[in-house]
Formats: structure tokens, sequence, C-alpha cells
């Protein structure tokens, strides 16, 4: 257990075996995740806490969201329901040197799951949840700054 030193000492090697196993069959997943309480949600919705409970516990028999303390999260099959991908999309970014801290610090602010700062054709490569894709780029665009952009959507992911 040399290498994995952020492991707690008191998980069993059966346990660590079985996380293992579990990581090697899972499979990479964006998840959308409301942190709202049920009473501004029906606030919201203009229905009462019980009429949205209701609703939530149906959603939640179909398999379109999962539920827990102080958060909703919506399926997969939820966001196939709605037309909205689950992939990601990775957005390329070139920016005007003379401009770049601005550039970097706008585009931290904006709806992506990693930034990264690389060398090379391209300045910045954004991960950003495909169902946020066109907002992202929208707000991009009015950046002044970035000198032109390349998006490409995960269509499988290979290992």
């Amino acid at each position: 257990m040399g290498d994995n030193l952020f492991i707690r000492t008191n998980i069993t090697d059966r346990r660590l075996q079985i996380l293992r196993l579990l990581f090697t069959m899972s499979e990479g997943t964006t998840v959308f995740t409301i942190k709202k309480t049920q009473t501004e949600l029906a606030k919201e919705l203009k229905i009462s806490r019980q009429a949205l409970n209701i609703h939530l516990r149906k959603l939640k028999e179909e398999g379109l969201i999962r539920t827990g303390r102080g958060f909703i999260d919506i399926t997969k099959d939820a966001l196939q329901l709605l037309g909205i991908g689950t992939s990601e999309a990775f957005v390329f970014l070139k920016v005007l040197p003379k401009r770049r801290e601005e550039v970097y610090n706008r585009v931290k602010e904006l709806p992506c799951l990693k930034l990264y700062r690389v060398t090379g054709e391209i300045d910045l490569i954004a991960v950003v949840p495909q169902a946020h894709l066109n907002i992202f780029l929208e707000r991009v665009a009015s950046i002044e700054g970035v000198e032109r952009t390349s998006s490409h959507i995960i269509i499988s992911t290979l290992k």
C-alpha cells in the first residue's frame, strides 16, 4: 500500500481491491447538481413544497434524478430526455499576447470543468460540459483578446 499514501489506514485490502475493480468498471460522467432547497425550488416554480416533493419523488422513481440531503443530481437518462448531450467538449483558444492575463481571468469565470494553459499553436484548453458549450462559446466570443477558438466534442473514450 506504499503507492497509496492518500488512502486512510483503516481501509482493508479487500475494500481497496473492490474500489479498484469498481474504478476499472466505471464510466466517467459529468454530473449536473442542483444545490437549492426544495423551498427555494418550489418558490421558483410557483408551487407548494409538498407538490414539488411529489414531483421529485416521481422523477426519482423514474430514474431521472438522484436526491440527497441538500442536492439533486440530474441523471444521464434525464439529460437524454431533455435532448442535452452529456459528453465533454474541448475548446481550444488562441489569445493575443498583450491580453493574456485579462483573457485568462475572464475565461476562468465561465462554465468550464477544467482550464489548461498550454504551449504551442493555442494558449488555452477549456473542458466544457456539452450542455454548456453554446453559452461558453457565446461568452468567449465577447472577450476582447480571444483571437480564435476551435471546439471538439468527445464522441467516445478509447481508454
